[in-house]
């Protein structure tokens, strides 16, 4: 609840997932592994990376 409370103030309604993308941004450029992503945002942040034919960058 605190979470959600935190991206609404940051990033305002569906603050979950404008994070979830920018995770999945990170991880597409090679910035970031999806090691790295949190583990309360890794679904959304895998289907993201799947949707964009990035499937291969989903390591557990």
């Amino acid at each position: 609840m605190l979470r959600n409370l935190i991206y609404s103030i940051l990033f305002g309604e569906g603050g979950e997932n404008m994070m979830a993308m920018l995770w999945a941004q990170q991880i597409m450029l090679g910035k970031k592994t999806y090691e790295q992503v949190p583990r309360l945002l890794k679904e959304q942040v895998k289907e993201i990376l799947i949707d964009s034919g990035y499937g291969e960058l989903v390591t557990e």
